[in-house]
């Protein structure tokens, strides 16, 4: 009963904001584009220098000298809690929501040219070291970000429409906020097990992959 009750409060959050999804799902795709095309427009002594830097950091994996599991796990948590934090922020600021936007379209970015630098600079090769090393915390970072980016901007819509419209809509405060609170607390869980992903799957597979791709 408790399962069926969970599936279709999940089922109607995404059918009432299916719009905003939509939306910040192309436009996440939109950053990763130009985040790929962006490679194109590097200088070659860029790229000389960047590859220069991530070839040092490819001899340390495969050696074995890298930031202990621990000290990764800490430092991936918090940077991803910091930034859905900024986003529920931006939620309850309401002026702020449409930063939201921006952060997820820098974050498309940065995956995009990741991406693109290793495939351009490594070919098949690069796509499979991006692959091994952002794919694993990736598949539940992003779509937690998009997730609460979407609470944020309802919730900030929701506001609007009850303050400064002045819309007659039926709106409890403290439900509503204990409602966007959860939803944080969600995301927190969801990416402490992305942060241990990172942690301890991602630099195991890229040691295995650069130690097969050097031998």
């Amino acid at each position: 009963m408790r399962n069926r009750l969970s599936t279709n409060i999940i089922s109607r959050h995404f059918q009432e904001h299916s719009s905003i999804y939509t939306f910040i799902m192309v436009l996440f795709l939109m950053g990763v584009i130009f985040g790929s095309i962006f490679v194109n427009s590097l200088s070659p002594h860029q790229k000389e220098d960047l590859f220069y830097y991530l070839n040092q950091f490819f001899g340390q994996v495969g050696e074995g000298k890298m930031v202990p599991p621990e000290e990764l796990l800490k430092l991936s948590f918090w940077h991803n809690v910091k930034f859905a934090g900024l986003i529920w922020i931006l939620g309850i600021s309401i002026i702020g929501f449409p930063l939201i936007f921006i952060l997820l379209f820098i974050k498309g970015i940065v995956v995009g040219f990741s991406v693109g630098f290793l495939v351009n600079q490594m070919g098949w090769n690069g796509l499979l070291l991006a692959f091994v090393s952002l794919l694993p915390q990736n598949l539940l970072i992003i779509p937690i970000f998009i997730f609460i980016s979407v609470c944020s901007i309802a919730l900030s819509t929701k506001l609007i429409k009850k303050i400064f419209i002045r819309q007659s809509l039926p709106f409890h405060l403290l439900p509503v906020f204990s409602r966007y609170f959860l939803s944080y607390i969600g995301a927190i869980a969801i990416i402490t097990i992305a942060a241990g992903l990172e942690a301890y799957v991602s630099p195991m597979l890229m040691k295995s992959i650069i130690v097969s791709i050097t031998n």
